[in-house]
């Protein structure tokens, strides 16, 4: 199984805004290296859900429940979009911050490639975040 992390603004949607909604479709991704990983998401996988600009934390795990189909936000068929459901609030956020000085998460896509919306996150990665929520 794979794990993934997609960003969201909270101001725009929050993990919040996922609860209260139950599912979403995560679309309005225009990156093609983004659009590849929305493509490599299958059904089942955990994806972390992380707010970005503000308050720049890890909140929550969402679960795939729909792969990739065509984006229903524009006619241009290359562009897809994914169902994601809330999962589980983490214990603890992990902030950006914490990420940034675990020396463990120095690969990280989150830090290498910090502007990527959607992203793998490999199986230790995972593992570490999940020790860092309290999880």
């Amino acid at each position: 199984m794979a794990y993934w992390l997609a960003k969201s603004e909270p101001f725009v949607y929050s993990w919040d805004d996922l609860v209260k909604e139950k599912q979403t479709s995560w679309t309005g991704v225009r990156n093609y290296a983004a659009r590849l990983h929305l493509r490599a998401m299958k059904k089942g996988e955990e994806v972390l859900f992380y707010h970005s600009n503000e308050g720049t934390s890890i909140i929550g795990i969402a679960k795939v429940v729909k792969e990739a189909y065509q984006d229903p936000t524009t006619d241009d068929d290359r562009w897809v979009a994914v169902d994601l459901k809330p999962f589980k609030k983490l214990k603890q956020p992990v902030s950006l911050d914490t990420i940034k000085k675990d020396k463990r998460l120095t690969e990280m896509a989150l830090v290498r490639i910090s502007r990527l919306s959607v992203q793998p996150v490999s199986e230790e990665e995972w593992k570490v975040v999940m020790e860092l929520a309290g999880e």
